[in-house]
């Protein structure tokens, strides 16, 4: 059994919980920055295939130990099982970060474990910088000192876990879709009545809630950095993609999915995302202003990321669109659950409605809470 560590993105610790326990994780455990749980290499491939909300998947290499010299660190790192997750002189990316610690500085504690590493192994390893954008990035090694206590880890994910792969165009200030997918279990979708998403960007939002009812895993079409480990086992990870992978039917039956963007050239994109993720045909885009949209009859959700006048219309004033929007709701959605995304608890004010606002989240590195509540 291995130690995995799921790192999450501020805010959203709670919802990956929920999917572990989900998979049938035991006992996971938030810590900063992610969550703590147990398997074996079969439950990290499935974890990496289903997680939507994590940004990718760590394995604790061993126990943690105390090191207040660097050749204490290079000969305890030495003694980790390297030769499981890299062969001798497969390039590694190093990520050190040191906090209150004897051994401060990153660049010679990045040495002393690479060096650990060629001993190990018996070649040393090449040290090269992370892109994540190849198709195959460079093994991730993440080291962390934090009180002359070390703890080193094996990336299984590669490319981070929001490129799922589908989304190749995306529009101003896009939403990453771990956030995206976050937003649609924080709203309390129940995956059965319709969902709107009226200002749809590069659709991120009304995919990924495709891709939820639909039970499509995330991790269906893209590489792992797993794949490339000495121990991977091909037919175990056959087995568990099939398994998963709904079958190519159009007999699926979902809820009417709705999303709409007064840019045409976003609307087009989303479309193409969405076709790439195979959900095209379950959601209606329409290029409208939100005053022309059109629910469906009855109760339904509306999640949506409207601009909050960073990154996108610097220094406008957007509290109009967001009045505007508030009285669009309350005309054409009464009754609805509403979920928005906002930076500025001024805007969320201009919807004229009571909403719950506890929930912070990160979008971009700008802190943002999701407003909850009815219409």
């Amino acid at each position: 059994m291995y130690t995995y560590f799921a790192v999450a993105a501020p805010g959203l610790e709670t919802f990956t919980t929920q999917e572990l326990l989900g998979l049938g994780f035991e006992n996971p455990s938030i810590e900063p920055g992610g969550i703590t749980f147990r398997g074996d290499l079969a439950d990290l491939y499935r974890a990496n295939l289903h997680l939507r909300t994590a940004s990718r998947i760590l394995v604790r290499l061993g126990n943690f130990f105390h090191a207040t010299a660097f050749p204490e660190l290079e000969e305890r790192a030495s003694h980790l099982p390297w030769e499981r997750f890299l062969v001798p002189g497969q390039p590694v990316c190093l990520r050190v970060t040191c906090h209150h610690s004897k051994l401060y500085h990153s660049g010679a504690v990045g040495r002393s474990v690479s060096a650990a590493l060629a001993r190990r192994l018996g070649q040393a390893s090449p040290v090269v910088k992370a892109d994540e954008e190849a198709d195959q990035p460079a093994q991730i090694v993440v080291v962390r000192l934090a009180d002359d206590r070390v703890t080193v880890s094996i990336d299984s994910s590669g490319r981070i876990l929001h490129k799922r792969g589908y989304r190749q165009a995306v529009a101003k200030a896009p939403l990453r879709e771990t956030l995206a997918a976050a937003m649609v279990m924080a709203s309390g979708w129940d995956r059965i009545s319709p969902l709107l998403d009226p200002f749809c960007g590069s659709g991120a939002i009304p995919i990924e809630a495709a891709m939820l009812a639909l039970n499509i895993p995330p991790g269906g079409d893209r590489p792992f950095a797993f794949m490339n480990w000495p121990g991977f086992n091909p037919a175990d990870w056959d087995s568990i993609r099939g398994a998963a992978l709904p079958p190519p039917t159009t007999a699926r039956r979902i809820p009417i999915l709705q999303a709409s963007d007064r840019d045409a050239g976003a609307i087009g994109m989303s479309r193409a995302n969405a076709e790439r993720a195979g959900v095209l045909e379950y959601i209606e885009f329409s290029c409208q202003a939100i005053s022309s949209i059109t629910p469906v009859a009855g109760r339904g959700w509306v999640v949506t990321n409207p601009p909050y006048g960073q990154r996108v219309s610097e220094g406008s004033d957007l509290r109009n669109l967001y009045a505007r929007f508030g009285t669009v709701l309350r005309d054409k959605c009464p009754g609805w659950r509403l979920s928005v995304l906002s930076s500025d608890p001024i805007l969320v004010g201009q919807l004229g409605m009571e909403l719950d606002t506890s929930l912070a989240m990160h979008n971009g590195g700008i802190a943002v809470r999701l407003a909850r509540g009815q219409v």
